[in-house]
């Protein structure tokens, strides 16, 4: 076990959870200056976790732990570079141009069901009635926050094909989440796990633009830098590490409720930053789902 690895095993549970939440919310807004330069968005995400890899990489080094993984390993490595990478990532950006990007938070909630199913079916790992009703709460506050988005779903005319393309990027992330704690439980370490998974996807991303004429552009000014830096440092390496620990210390299901809390907190960074407006039925929604993120976190009482 590495230097890092201790470090994030002695961090508090409730840090593991809150800094993914807030690291996550806050790329909502600044993945605006990513969109807002002439680089193709496939490219963008290619170039992101190329950084991210290369210093996942570089930190691993740094802790003394060997990038060598079993070969096997490596059709892990590459298989969740594909899928979660590039595959989950490519298929939240396309669906967000046929429905709303609320819709795709409420169905990205689901993976918390999805998980706990997957978990039970692979590990066993038991699942209580009150954290499945206290996260349907939270499900529901999420959906209720996003109403007026999710309502005037029907209306456009590629809603199905969104629909299809979000349920395609939630069950990529369920995958890559397994396919990666796969690995890890059986005593690889995560940092070469994730600089490889990572890897790979930003090969494939990149390779695709090549092969779809995008070529691989770049954007020099100091907002599409800076905000690829962050998404990189914070957004991929750092968040993606103390997710994947949270998931080995509370299991999958817990940690999949990061996720239930992203577009909470990332609304209220769009209040502070770019001007939306709470209504009265999404201050509810907020209101039910951070309750109900109480109840489902809660330590379970032993009789």
């Amino acid at each position: 076990m590495g230097v890092g690895e201790t470090r994030a095993r002695g961090l508090p549970t409730w840090f593991l959870f809150l800094a993914p939440v807030a690291i996550w919310a806050s790329t909502w807004h600044v993945i605006l200056y990513q969109l807002g330069s002439t680089v193709p968005v496939l490219t963008s995400v290619g170039w992101r976790f190329l950084l991210a890899a290369l210093m996942l990489a570089a930190l691993a080094r740094r802790q003394g732990a060997s990038l060598k993984l079993p070969p096997r390993a490596h059709g892990f490595a590459l298989a969740t570079g594909v899928i979660q990478y590039a595959g989950n990532y490519w298929a939240v950006y396309e669906a967000e141009r046929y429905v709303p990007s609320g819709l795709v938070a409420v169905l990205f909630c689901l993976m918390v069901f999805m998980n706990a199913l997957v978990a039970w079916l692979l590990w066993r790992q038991p699942v209580s009635r009150r954290f499945l009703a206290a996260s349907s709460g939270a499900v529901l506050g999420v959906a209720l926050i996003f109403w007026p988005e999710i309502a005037a779903t029907g209306a456009r005319p590629d809603a199905a094909l969104g629909l299809s393309l979000s349920f395609f990027a939630v069950v990529a992330a369920v995958i890559g989440g397994f396919f990666t704690m796969a690995l890890t439980r059986r005593g690889l370490p995560l940092l070469p796990v994730l600089a490889w998974s990572m890897g790979y996807g930003a090969a494939f991303l990149l390779a695709l633009s090549l092969a779809t004429g995008h070529g691989l552009r770049f954007d020099t000014a100091w907002p599409y830098v800076g905000s690829l830096v962050y998404l990189a440092a914070f957004g991929s390496v750092i968040a993606f590490t103390l997710y994947y620990k949270l998931a080995e210390r509370r299991g999958p299901a817990q940690a999949a409720l990061v996720g239930v809390l992203v577009p909470v907190i990332a609304l209220m960074v769009s209040a502070a930053l770019e001007g939306w407006q709470a209504t009265p039925l999404a201050l509810a929604g907020m209101g039910l789902c951070l309750v109900s993120l109480v109840v489902a976190t809660r330590p379970q009482v032993k009789p």
